[in-house]
């Protein structure tokens, strides 16, 4: 490694403190500038009144990718978090049938038995050929596409046969099982990446059978304590994480980062520049358009961008009769889906989900007392939807869908503290793209060298992590870009000599 090599890393969401740590911990000089005051961007606490929330995610899936990003670094990830293992999964409710998946196989397999017979042998398929896809998937998530002939690798000529690339993740899940609960139950992960089902790539069956093969956890104060732990090693290493301070604009000269620009004026030089803020945002707000050819604001504009949600946290004086979370399914779960991603509109029988982490973790509310998290998947900002007219009224029918659903009619009169983020929010208050939450669409073309790259193609010693650059959205795909991006980083130095070159004030002239 060069002589003190400085990186600055924008953004201290999950992509960005993880490349972070990857760095301070290899001797390079870290700065991380996040506009927010807390750590975690998408994935931060929330705290209202005596209530605490996960803003974002609220579980966390593969802890092994979590666990290399931590030992990459000298660290163990369970000295520093707690994780809770969540059994059953989820409890999937499709009108009066509840269906209630474990990583235990067998029991899986004996309630699929029992409520929908005759799809046991499909279950058994579903786990043999999504593992032996998943097994040949998984090295084309850990290698950069950084040209078109990362396509021609050994790994990638094994995983090809098996990719399922041409067909979409509804029709995969349709040769496995006949009933279409179970096609639902095992289908919509793909609102992870916020994409329909029926459009998705076929390849991202492994979603779901990643839950079943290695489990959901939940880590106690929340998923949030991922990235308060990454932050924790970030100094242990010497790195510094600036809170309240927004990122102007990146330094760009002769098509090279040499820096940032903060918000009140100040400049901050750097060899090398890491994006973690939501990337249309960074095109769009952070990089003079005169630097950018591939993603100037009118080309990007025409990228697919995935759906968004509609969010409601509920501080409530007592407990509910609910499960860790669950997802409340439409009657017509294929419309309500369509309605989200290709007619952008609000459906009249939405699905939703509902987090009650205050079953298994005392450390979110007042004994007696719970932290409720309510998400509806919406369309994103490109619908035509005046949420501040229609906020009030989403608000309200989540509430008496909940209310309905645990026999409480009270359950307003329960509400101590509440707050509410609309596509809009996530766009103003969260800097998210068209109020995007889950980035760019994981559509063909938008996949492995086609999206936007972990080394920036527009900009030298610039490097992307997070949901925007390869392998895409989702916490595990995240902390691998990171990885990726900061190998990449380190490996730009190698064949250089021992002498830094200068990102003094000299380089801006």
């Amino acid at each position: 490694m060069l002589a003190v090599t400085k990186a600055i890393v924008i953004g201290a969401g999950p992509g960005g403190l993880a490349a972070a740590m990857q760095l301070s911990a290899a001797g390079y000089e870290v700065e991380v500038f996040e506009k927010q005051s807390i750590v975690g961007g998408r994935t931060s606490r929330l705290t209202i009144g005596e209530y605490a929330f996960d803003l974002g995610p609220t579980f966390f899936m593969m802890p092994q990718v979590l666990e290399e990003v931590f030992t990459r670094v000298d660290r163990n990830l369970h000295d520093y978090v707690e994780m809770k293992e969540i059994d059953p999964l989820y409890t999937l409710k499709f009108g009066d049938k509840i269906f209630t998946p474990s990583r235990d196989h067998q029991k899986t397999r004996e309630q699929i038995k029992h409520d929908f017979p005759g799809n046991e042998e499909g279950y058994d398929r579903f786990l043999r050929i999504e593992g032996e896809k998943y097994d040949r998937v998984i090295k084309l998530l850990k290698q950069p596409f950084s040209s078109i002939g990362d396509f021609f690798t050994k790994d990638m000529w094994h995983a090809l046969p098996k990719l399922n690339a041409m067909d979409t993740v509804y029709g995969r899940l349709s040769k496995y099982f006949d009933d279409e609960r179970l096609k639902w139950a095992f289908s919509f992960q793909a609102k992870y990446l916020g994409m329909s089902p029926w459009d998705c790539p076929g390849t991202f069956t492994i979603l779901s059978f990643l839950e079943h093969r290695y489990g959901l956890f939940h880590p106690i104060g929340g998923v949030n304590q991922i990235c308060e732990a990454m932050a924790e090693v970030i100094k242990e290493y010497g790195g510094k994480i600036h809170l309240n301070t927004e990122v102007k604009q990146i330094l760009v000269k002769d098509k090279k980062a040499y820096g940032v620009e903060l918000a009140d004026g100040t400049v901050h030089y750097a060899d090398d520049v890491v994006i973690n803020a939501d990337f249309g945002y960074a095109m769009t707000k952070l990089v003079d358009q005169k630097h950018l050819t591939k993603y100037k604001e009118n080309k990007l504009n025409e990228k697919k961008v995935s759906c968004s949600t509609f969010m409601v946290y509920l501080g409530l004086k007592d407990k509910l009769d609910l499960p860790h979370h669950m997802v409340l399914f439409s009657e017509d779960y294929k419309n309500n889906v369509r309605e989200i991603t290709e007619e952008l509109v609000l459906s009249e029988d939405p699905s939703m989900y509902v987090h009650n982490p205050s079953v298994i973790d005392p450390t979110l509310a007042p004994e007696g007392k719970s932290a409720l998290y309510l998400l509806m998947p919406v369309p994103n900002l490109e619908a035509d939807i005046d949420w501040n007219e229609m906020s009030e009224d989403v608000k309200n029918w989540m509430i008496d869908r909940v209310a309905k659903e645990v026999g409480r009619s009270d359950l307003k009169e329960l509400i101590e503290e509440q707050y509410i983020v609309t596509p809009q929010d996530w766009q103003d208050k969260y800097n998210v793209y068209k109020g995007a939450t889950f980035n760019l669409a994981h559509s063909l073309d938008q996949m492995m060298y086609f999206r936007p790259h972990n080394k920036f193609e527009e900009i030298e010693h610039c490097f992307l992590v997070g949901g925007g650059t390869h392998p895409g959205s989702g916490l595990p795909t995240i902390f691998q870009s990171a990885m990726i991006s900061t190998d990449l980083l380190k490996e730009q130095y190698k064949s250089k000599t021992s002498q830094a070159k200068s990102y003094k004030k000299g380089y801006a002239q």
